[in-house]
């Protein structure tokens, strides 16, 4: 907002001083358009990988949705105590509900905690990675009814892929929320940008006169709001209104785990201002 109330006050300020002093610059030997289409083709650059690294993780958080469905259904179908089925099932509940608020840097919310059990609480509040400990929590309640002959080995190894797959993803939202854009994607784009707008009444002026506010400040707005839009994508896990709706995801994924235990499920998540979060 200040970038582009600045950016017009500069357009106006370089029409003014044309007008006042016709002559004082001339800029017909200067190559803009060489210039501003080497810097559009920066820009977009910068903008291509913000937006792929913003639907890896959107990707991700879908193979999160899957796997989970997967892990409930085969729990409840391959598990034959269903108190440890349900165990495991909540404690998938718990375990995304976990890793929405670790990517976002928040603490453990109250879904997570009240569908674990006590000790699984204890172990997971001590522990640097929590959603890792959830999964370890609902892997050991597999292995008890493994150990119990409530479990056949084929089906733990078919609970097991189901466990893989979360971590596999677990993994790589993490990756992505740990490894920023390059210093070179994050300034550089941003820099030649400004540069340009600076630049760019002088080379309008002569032929747009007195419009010149108004085509070079258009002009520019698009590249800033192109740099805007690369810099709120690059972070997909902000909580913000550019980040990925891991809550309703997370919301999404509790109703369907508790439909297939039969239990009573929560109302889905609408859009807040038109946000969805």
């Amino acid at each position: 907002m200040w970038s582009s109330a600045v950016l017009v006050v500069w357009d106006v300020l370089v029409t003014v001083a044309y007008f006042q002093r016709p002559g004082w610059f001339e800029t017909a030997n200067f190559p803009f358009t060489l210039f501003g289409s080497a810097i559009a083709l920066f820009v977009g650059f910068a903008v291509n990988a913000a937006y792929n690294r913003w639907w890896e993780a959107r990707t991700l958080w879908g193979q999160v949705v899957n796997s989970s469905r997967s892990l409930a259904r085969q729990a409840v179908v391959l598990i034959d105590d269903p108190v440890t089925s349900t165990e495991v099932v909540h404690a998938q509940i718990a375990y995304v509900h976990a890793l929405r608020t670790s990517l976002r840097g928040q603490p453990l919310p109250e879904e997570a905690l009240t569908r674990l059990r006590p000790e699984a609480v204890k172990a997971v509040e001590a522990a640097t990675n929590k959603p890792s400990a959830v999964l370890v929590a609902a892997d050991r309640a597999v292995s008890r009814a493994r150990a119990g002959g409530d479990v056949e080995e084929i089906s733990r190894a078919q609970l097991e892929e189901s466990f893989v797959a979360l971590s596999n993803a677990q993994g790589g939202l993490e990756r992505i929320r740990n490894t920023p854009l390059p210093v070179h994607y994050r300034v550089l784009p941003g820099l030649f940008a400004r540069v340009f707008c600076v630049v760019l009444p002088f080379a309008v002026v002569q032929d747009l006169g007195w419009a010149t506010p108004i085509g070079s400040g258009l002009v520019g707005v698009m590249f800033l709001l192109a740099i805007k839009v690369g810099q709120d994508l690059a972070e997909p896990f902000r909580d913000g209104v550019h980040d990925i709706p891991m809550t309703s995801l997370c919301r999404t994924i509790e109703i369907d785990l508790t439909q297939v235990l039969g239990e009573r499920s929560p109302d889905q998540l609408g859009a807040v201002d038109d946000v969805l979060w």
